[in-house]
């Protein structure tokens, strides 16, 4: 080969090398572009997939929450269904607790697997039936019953119900075992008795800024105070006041002086994973529900209308007549034990069907101050429920929740079947013509506003939160 030849080859070589070179440069920026490409897109199909995920889950919450108010309206028609076997015995029907068994009574609108489980259980077949079913998902649930709670709300209320508030909050922090909370100082190194906790808790929601004593002391064991609520909030390291109206969620209660972790964890929610635990609620009617409120919420609320009773003062008759209610409602499976409030005040006394029995036991029978004043504290039927649903749907390698809390209330709830959202009789709102000069469209307005308020068969939502 000549030199000429070998300089000719030795610049195709080079030229051939470029070319490799830009070929691979080209193919780098195109692999970079391409796993970018790849990326951005599969970032976007996930964010698709997730929204999508997340707003079936939704729905799926929703419709649970949907079902449990119309299992709720139904219980006065259940009621009715068995009010034949309490005539035979003179007694009226007790109201139904289906809120403490709805998730397994809406099973069949469930998924596969909850729909397989009611229908094993009540030995039916439910392949023919219409709009069954979560295809995708399932919901979980659990519906509790704000009424068998102390509502601290009710220092928002009138004088009589600061005086019903004080008792119920002093009766659940009588007993001597709780004697230890008030006496050590809490995370801010303050120590907190219990007048003054009760006190706060009181002065936070009522609308005035005199100091409220909780002292039941006194002969006529009212509580009374006419001095100013003192400066406690203004003096912490970031200020704030009073907020002299009532709590919009049970949260709200940790900015109230006194309630520190501790004090939550044995009085407020004792356990965060069940709701039903949970002593205090800021909702309500205001009356305790005895055949649904929890152990230690009875104690208090006894000790509220008696605080000299000897399970109010005795840490061992305190621990007898918890582990009684415990075991009366684990045989009785949730099933009420008082048809009104007087059998629940006869059964304190040692009277009734169940009284004799709680005396031999060795709890001693209850003297109440008032019998009158205390059966107006306490009620056998509840209006007030939390739901708490959970919408889950399964993707790959991953699981999206959603979950929404409502409280509902059944307050003034007309029974299912009855005339709800009618439009009024001809003429204006509630048949009276309209004025003169007023258009038909603001008549119609006027109506379907007035529609609209009417009560609902399923409750009122007072309460909606998703999260």
């Amino acid at each position: 080969m000549t030199r000429q030849q070998r300089k000719r080859a030795k610049k195709r070589g080079k030229q051939r090398g470029i070319a490799i070179i830009m070929v691979l440069g080209a193919l780098s920026v195109m692999t970079v572009m391409l796993a970018e490409l790849q990326f951005d897109t599969s970032a976007y199909v996930a964010a698709a997939v997730a929204d999508r995920d997340s707003v079936q889950a939704e729905y799926m919450a929703r419709s649970a929450i949907n079902l449990s108010r119309l299992l709720i309206a139904t219980e006065p028609a259940i009621r009715g269904s068995i009010a034949p076997l309490f005539l035979l015995m003179k007694r009226a029907p007790p109201q139904l607790p289906v809120w403490e068994f709805a998730e397994r009574l809406l099973a069949a609108f469930n998924d596969k697997e909850a729909a397989a489980g009611y229908a094993s259980t009540l030995g039916v077949s439910i392949e023919s039936g219409k709009n069954l079913g979560m295809p995708n998902g399932r919901f979980e649930l659990e519906i509790v019953d704000e009424d068998s709670k102390i509502n601290a709300n009710l220092g928002a209320a009138n004088d009589i119900a600061h005086i019903r508030l004080a008792k119920e909050l002093m009766g659940v922090m009588a007993p001597l075992q709780y004697s230890s909370l008030f006496e050590q100082r809490d995370g801010s190194g303050q120590f907190h008795d219990r007048q003054t906790i009760c006190s706060a808790i009181i002065d936070w929601s009522d609308t005035d800024e005199q100091f409220f004593s909780c002292d039941l002391s006194t002969s006529s064991q009212a509580p009374t105070g006419n001095a100013v609520e003192d400066a406690y909030y203004q003096l912490l390291e970031k200020p704030y006041r009073r907020k002299n109206a009532p709590f919009d969620s049970i949260e709200e209660l940790h900015m109230v002086r006194g309630i520190s972790d501790d004090y939550w964890a044995t009085f407020v929610d004792p356990d965060p994973t069940r709701p039903d635990k949970r002593v205090m609620t800021v909702w309500g009617q205001g009356a305790i529900n005895v055949n649904s409120a929890n152990a230690q919420t009875l104690l208090g609320v006894v000790c509220s209308g008696a605080p000299a009773a000897e399970i109010c003062v005795d840490p061992s008759q305190a621990s007898m007549f918890l582990m009684g209610v415990t075991m009366a409602r684990g045989i009785t499976m949730g099933a009420p034990l008082f048809g009104n409030a007087q059998e629940f005040i006869a059964t304190m006394k040692g009277q009734g069907q169940l009284g004799p029995l709680l005396t031999k036991m060795g709890m001693k029978p209850v003297k109440f101050l008032s019998e009158t004043e205390f059966a107006k504290s306490i009620t056998t039927e509840s209006k007030v429920f939390s739901i708490y649903a959970v919408g889950v749907v399964k993707g790959y390698k991953r699981e999206t929740r959603v979950k929404i809390t409502t409280v509902v209330d059944f307050r003034n709830a007309p029974a299912i079947g009855a005339p709800v959202g009618q439009p009024p009789a001809a003429g204006g709102a509630g048949g009276i013509p309209p004025a003169p000069g007023t258009s038909s469209s603001s008549s119609s307005s006027a109506a379907g506003i007035g529609a609209v308020l009417q009560p609902n068969p399923a409750g009122t939502t007072v309460y909606f939160r998703i999260d």
